[in-house]
């Protein structure tokens, strides 16, 4: 069977470590020794043999990201291991390999090591150029070590680098969100994702909410405006809620899932989905290494709805082009029946003929946009 045959697959992998949890973080992570490191390894690499020949001959494998968690803290050597196998046990076509980044632990990190082993996306965890923001958002790292990262990936020729950035740091400024925006112009990257500030349940931010300077949620959303226009005036073109990138350079990966295409997921945590069913791993280290299998989710996924969902996330909308691609079939009408109260509040735009897309206003409230215009509640 000819690779043009077969159906376009991502891997993602899950790494759980890091030094030190954020005080907002949500993902699954935990501090780790050389020995626990070592046999997550180990895990996996039997986990991609497993799934490689279960998939192998459906699948060629087009992205792979490493997110966690804090990857780079694998080392050089383990990350190779873990895409040496994957080549071996998949079909790989052209592969976008990411690789997530913390700028306080790479003061010995090879960056020409790990593009030689085939990472050639770089995701870095800047969230902030502000050092008070920094200390506020319990990061490790500095603003001269963020500095000092994105060098280092340069010199190794690394052309295709992302920034993570978090707007509505509790007590920001307009000046210091402006400062960090101007870092973004200079420092020469080809991506960013701007995520708002969202203070989830089980997070030392949610637990402590009570002593934190949040800001007014119009100030969030004036914010956020400013983000997107400044963004776009540096040249960054905004494709998702939070993701811009330069032309031609958006996250191959991460489209993925806002196309409803199949990726699969390693490691305690991931989620997968594979013809049309979602299954997930367990957040627990423990479960993983005993090798229980992942969790199924009972219900086959909605993929009309699910798919009109994601893709009204994104900045060219749901469109009739891509809604008949996949379903033979044009946008509901009702969905346009629906929407037609929001375009009177400047929330989305919409043409019976291309489709529905969100405005920068519309995305402050999607959750509830997109609901009302699926569900019609």
């Amino acid at each position: 069977m000819k690779n043009k045959n077969l159906k376009k697959l991502g891997i993602y992998l899950h790494v759980p470590f890091c030094l030190k949890k954020c005080p907002y973080c949500a993902f699954y992570s935990l501090c780790a020794n050389e020995t626990t490191v070592k046999s997550y390894v180990k895990k996996i690499i039997n986990s991609i043999k497993q799934w490689g020949v279960a998939l192998k001959n459906r699948y060629v494998v087009d992205t792979v990201y490493f997110g966690g968690g804090t990857p780079n803290l694998l080392g050089e050597k383990y990350i190779g291991d873990i895409l040496c196998e994957i080549g071996k046990s998949f079909c790989l076509l052209n592969p976008e390999i990411t690789l997530e980044v913390n700028p306080f632990t790479t003061d010995n990190f090879d960056f020409f090591k790990i593009k030689n082993v085939g990472v050639n996306r770089l995701s870095i965890g800047m969230q902030s150029i502000n050092d008070e923001e920094l200390l506020i958002l319990g990061r490790l790292h500095t603003s001269e070590q963020t500095i000092k990262t994105i060098e280092k990936a340069k010199n190794a020729k690394f052309d295709n680098i992302s920034l993570d950035v978090i707007i509505n740091v509790p007590g920001q400024s307009k000046k210091k969100l402006k400062k960090t925006i101007e870092f973004l112009r200079e420092a020469g990257v080809q991506h960013v994702s701007a995520y708002m500030l969202k203070v989830e349940k089980g997070t030392d931010f949610y637990n402590f909410k009570d002593r934190l300077e949040f800001l007014p949620e119009e100030a969030q959303c004036e914010n956020y405006i400013y983000t997107v226009n400044k963004l776009k005036e540096c040249g960054f073109l905004q494709y998702e809620i939070s993701n811009f990138s330069k032309e031609g350079k958006f996250s191959k990966h991460n489209l993925k899932y806002w196309n409803l295409e199949d990726y699969l997921g390693l490691g305690p945590s991931a989620h997968s989905l594979i013809d049309k069913k979602r299954f997930y791993y367990k957040p627990s280290l423990a479960s993983f290494l005993k090798s229980e299998q992942p969790t199924v989710e009972e219900e086959s996924i909605d993929e009309e709805k699910e798919f009109a969902m994601l893709q009204l996330r994104l900045n060219k909308g749901l469109t009739n082009n891509n809604y008949h691609k996949k379903f033979r079939k044009n946008i509901p009408p009702e969905y346009f029946k629906r929407a037609e109260k929001f375009q009177k509040l400047g929330l989305l735009e919409m043409n019976s003929i291309s489709g529905i897309r969100l405005t920068t206003k519309g995305f402050l409230v999607s959750n509830r946009v997109i609901f009302e215009i699926l569900y019609g509640i």
